[in-house]
This record gives C-alpha cells, sequence and structure tokens, in this order.
C-alpha cells in the first residue's frame, strides 16, 4: 500500500476534503506526468465525490471514485438499511486495487472521522488497520483539538493503523497565538508520539488549485509519501 494514502479525521467537518483537495492540487501541478487518482470509497449523500468531479480531470468514473454509493446522508450501516442493501466491502477492496494498480498514487478519503461506523462491526480505524493503510490524522484547530488528537491516535493505535501522522486545519480564521494555544504541535507530538506534519490555513475559496498546491507544499511530504516508493521520487517543490 505504498502508493497509497488515507485521509481521515477527528470527526466530521474537520478537514478531510480540504486536506485532499490540496495535495491533489500540488499533484497537479508540480507532477502533472505522473498518473494519481482519488478514492472516496464510501458515500452517503451528495458530497466530496462530486467535488473532485467538479474540480479535477480524473479519467476516473463515478463508480471508480465512489465503489459503495447510498442516497441517505447518514453512517454507512443507517444508510444501507434504508436502503435494504448491505455495506458490501468487497466492492470496495476490489476497486481500491484496481485503481492502485493503475496510478502512480492513490489518495483515499475516509468517511465522517477514524471511530465512524462502516459497518455494524467495522469503524474506519478497523478498515484502515485490516487493510494496511499509510493514513494521516486531520485535526481541526480548535479548543479541545489536544485531547481529540490524544484520543483519536489512541484509537489508531488500538486498530493497528499505520499513522504516518497528524495535520492540523484551521477550520475558521485562527489568529497564530490561538494555533499555538489550542493546537501545540510540540505538545501533541509529545502526548501521541505521532509526528505533526504542518497546518493548513483557513481558506475563503476552496477553488483556487495554486493557492491549495502551495499550502500543500509546506506539509511534509517525505513523511506523508515514502521517499522509497519505486514509482515516483516526490521533490520539494516549493
Amino acid at each position: 500500500m505504498l502508493n497509497t494514502l488515507l485521509i481521515t479525521g477527528t470527526d466530521t467537518e474537520a478537514g478531510k476534503t480540504v486536506l485532499t483537495t490540496a495535495l491533489a492540487a500540488y499533484w497537479q501541478k508540480y507532477y502533472p506526468q505522473r498518473h494519481w487518482g482519488i478514492m472516496k470509497p464510501i458515500q452517503s449523500g451528495i458530497g466530496d465525490r462530486e467535488w473532485y468531479q467538479k474540480l479535477f480531470v480524473l479519467e476516473q468514473s463515478a463508480e471508480e471514485i465512489t465503489p459503495l454509493y447510498f442516497q441517505a446522508p447518514l453512517a454507512p450501516p443507517i444508510a444501507a438499511a434504508k436502503e435494504n442493501r448491505q455495506v458490501d466491502l468487497a466492492l470496495v477492496w476490489q476497486a481500491l486495487s484496481k485503481l492502485r494498480s493503475q496510478r502512480d498514487f492513490v489518495l483515499v478519503e475516509a468517511l465522517g472521522g477514524l471511530g465512524s461506523p462502516i459497518t455494524e462491526e467495522l469503524t474506519v480505524a478497523d478498515l484502515a488497520g485490516e487493510w494496511r493503510l499509510p493514513t494521516v490524522l486531520v485535526v481541526p484547530v480548535r479548543l479541545g483539538a489536544i485531547a481529540q488528537a490524544v484520543a483519536n491516535v489512541a484509537l489508531a493505535r488500538q486498530s493497528r493503523v499505520n499513522l504516518k501522522g497528524i495535520v492540523l486545519n484551521c477550520v475558521q480564521r485562527r489568529t497564530d497565538a490561538e494555533i499555538a494555544d489550542w493546537t501545540p504541535s510540540q505538545l501533541i507530538q509529545s502526548l501521541t508520539n505521532t509526528p505533526v506534519l504542518g497546518c493548513l490555513p483557513y481558506l475563503d475559496n476552496l477553488t483556487d488549485l495554486d493557492k491549495l498546491a502551495q499550502i500543500a507544499s509546506d506539509l511534509d511530504w517525505e513523511t506523508l509519501i515514502p521517499i522509497q516508493n519505486s514509482k515516483f521520487k516526490i521533490q520539494n517543490s516549493k
């Protein structure tokens, strides 16, 4: 799974889509010769799949982006029950495996938070651990973020998730003082023994791909994407 990165968060609206979009924008701008893909494996209601289709030329069908789609904007086991369907993880795995074999790199945006249910027995953390997906955790910059980071990293460890690091995200405008007080990187790293790979500022316009690529360039790419992957080698393009 070295050519795959799962983007998850502490909860809904943590900033997974912002980070995924920024990473995709960076990839598209600086590595146009490389074939990358994007997945939202399970989606309930209109949302991220449509966003990525609008923003990027992906050369992927809707089913390749989101192999498992439910109409109701609810947790998958609840949305599936309303349609008298099952959450078919075999279908998701097959689609992911196929996309990985065709692309140099695949960005996978999880649903909800790390503890969100996928089935009645499995959470996002369980799936990330079982499928051995390199994972990054998005933590929103707000009061209580330290506790959220600690709890979610503990859940990741319990589920044996290959957690590469934490990315902080300003879901609203934040001052430097608020960022330092609410999400002190050194303290979070010390408490979780997990590297903080950067902080995304608040953005008014999430369709500005040049700005997103520039923001993504400030992240710790060598940790996010393994340099030893033989398919490609990331260079610092700042």
